[in-house]
């Protein structure tokens, strides 16, 4: 039986669902829910929970769960390839859509990655366009930026 589970993040409430097969959903909401105490979360949850309070926290850039989304073949091909994009690094659409061996599939490579229901988790934000442009995000262009700087904050350089 799915659960789930919420935790409050910079970005809004974050809603954190799955079962014993795995994390299913993470999806973002501006509208705060009533948080559970840390002795009410759902065992299959509880890492997820950790993991995301820890990236937040700036000290996780890796997730280590077990994943279980639902997708077609061809969602869960984007949303492997997503899962390679390393912490602080983007790719555009066209790079996902080569990496699938069809430049021509970028359209449905965009769209598989718009569905995919891991927010964070399967990092969807870290696709841009081919001119870096910041396009095409479900929770938001405002927060796609803050994840790409919280991942990558520019650093003040010494001026001595």
């Amino acid at each position: 039986m799915e659960v789930e589970t919420c935790i409050e993040t910079p970005l809004g409430t974050a809603i954190i669902s799955g079962d014993e097969n795995g994390i299913t959903s993470v999806s973002v909401t501006k509208e705060p829910k009533t948080k559970p105490s840390q002795d009410n979360i759902p065992v299959y949850l509880k890492e997820a929970v950790l993991q995301l309070q820890e990236y937040f926290n700036g000290e996780r850039d890796v997730f280590d769960l077990k994943l279980n989304p639902s997708g077609t073949e061809f969602q869960k091909k984007v949303w492997d390839e997503l899962l390679k994009i390393p912490f602080g690094k983007t790719v555009s659409y066209l790079d996902i859509a080569k990496r699938l061996g069809d430049p021509k599939c970028i359209r449905a490579a965009a769209t598989a990655n718009g569905k995919n229901p891991l927010w964070i988790v399967i990092p969807c934000h870290r696709v841009i366009g081919s001119d870096g442009s910041l396009t095409g995000y479900a929770g938001g262009l405002w927060r796609k930026k803050w994840l790409l700087d919280h991942e990558n904050p520019v650093k003040q350089q010494s001026l001595f």
